[in-house]
């Protein structure tokens, strides 16, 4: 089971590093996609010139605005993850004031806890550390 699961990672990168390389690992420009599609279209469907040269203005007006779109995306998923890693060390300073007053006792209990509740969020149960009401039934909650 080991091999067959490295065999298939080990595919699994070369494929990937295949692909990075294919064009040095960056992206065509957009006059360049826009050109490939236009003469992969000429090629195809026989395009006369003059339709060769409104192809090829449509490819690149949308090769344009793809691309922007990609740039967008790109800055909007930068910053998140700055947002994310600010937050992330936030909770850190946070855990680590908690630590300094809690007991050896406490400490280890709260470290548990923390455990547990991430195992739970990992199993897709993100509101699993509130305990069940005996009474209800069900979990905490009306």
């Amino acid at each position: 089971m080991k091999k067959w699961i490295f065999a298939t990672g080990l595919m699994v990168m070369v494929s990937l590093s295949t692909f990075a390389q294919r064009n040095g690992g960056e992206r065509p420009s957009a006059e360049e996609r826009a050109n490939r599609n236009t003469e992969r279209m000429a090629e195809e469907l026989k395009l006369t010139d003059a339709q060769k040269k409104q192809i090829l203005a449509i490819n690149l007006e949308y090769a344009k605005k793809n691309e922007a779109e990609m740039a967008e995306r790109k800055a909007e998923m930068d910053a998140r993850k700055t947002e994310m890693d600010a937050k992330r060390a936030e909770l850190k300073e946070q855990d680590a004031k908690i630590q300094a007053v809690l007991t050896e006792e406490q400490r280890a209990k709260w470290t548990e806890i923390k455990a547990e509740r991430m195992d739970d969020r990992r199993r897709g149960r993100p509101n699993a550390q509130i305990e069940a009401d005996p009474r209800r039934g069900k979990r905490g909650g009306n």
